[in-house]
């Protein structure tokens, strides 16, 4: 089971993903750990596996959740996840819960790079942001424009606005780092109607694909990502498909590593 989302803390009610499906309805009692630490009851279903659950009231949820609970790894790295997946899984800038999986360009950083990023005179600010479902999520219609992603829950600070938007004023490329901060600074920028964007929080939807116009993101780290995914397109959109596809095909000749532990590029 993958908790993608905290429904509500009182009653604790989370929204997952389960395995096998089909053998997991409405009603039934779940345990975790051995013996049970954590207790829940399937309380209502969605597609694709999606169900709600409400956790039986413990002193120390997320304590509990610590003990029992595994790294989320993407199921294309074939192992069982390591003590040491808990700090290498996970940015070096990561401050809350809620994230289903590594914003895996951020993967890249350490402190000592981020240090050396600030000495060349580069402004960084961060943006707090939970990855969704959507990183995961196949397209499944036949026109890309009737795909439709999950939300992503997302808060930019008020001193992270006020960068972002002199940065813009003053003529300086705004570089994302990861395309789930791209899909949060454009809403964020789509809600003013402005090049520029809002403090606040909230959960962005948008999905970027070729032909969208980006108010304010000028270039993109990234890492190398799945065929026909909504994470391909929104690159695609930034670069350009006939030079992503140039990368891409550079990319798999030369051995490159992909997706969340593999290599990343620079896209404008």
């Amino acid at each position: 089971m993958l908790l993608t989302r905290q429904v509500s803390s009182e009653p604790n009610e989370w929204e997952c993903l389960v395995r096998p499906g089909r053998k997991i309805g409405v009603g039934e009692k779940l345990h975790f750990g051995d013996p049970a630490a954590l207790n829940a009851e399937v309380i209502a279903r969605g597609n694709f596996g999606e169900r709600r659950i409400r956790f039986d009231p413990v002193p120390d949820f997320f304590a509990s959740m610590d003990r029992v609970g595994h790294v989320p790894l993407p199921p294309y790295i074939d192992r069982e996840d390591r003590a040491e997946d808990r700090d290498r899984y996970q940015t070096v800038y990561a401050r809350s819960r809620g994230s289903v999986a590594a914003p895996t360009a951020g993967l890249h950083f350490t402190q000592e790079v981020l240090e050396r990023i600030r000495a060349r005179g580069v402004a960084i600010t961060e943006v707090t942001l939970h990855v969704g479902l959507g990183t995961f999520q196949p397209v499944r219609v036949a026109g890309v424009e009737d795909h439709k992603l999950h939300r992503e829950w997302y808060e930019i600070s008020s001193e992270a606005a006020d960068k972002i938007n002199a940065a813009k004023q003053g003529r300086r490329r705004v570089i994302a780092v990861g395309t789930t901060t791209v899909r949060t600074l454009e809403f964020a920028a789509l809600k003013t109607g402005e090049d520029r964007v809002a403090a606040g929080s909230g959960e962005a939807d948008l999905f970027i694909y070729p032909g969208f116009r980006f108010r304010i993101v000028d270039a993109l780290l990234t890492n190398f990502h799945l065929p026909q995914s909504t994470l391909l397109m929104l690159v695609c959109a930034l670069g350009g498909k006939d030079l992503v596809m140039k990368a891409y095909g550079h990319s798999v000749s030369a051995g490159y590593r992909f997706y969340s532990y593999g290599d990343c590029m620079l896209v404008e």
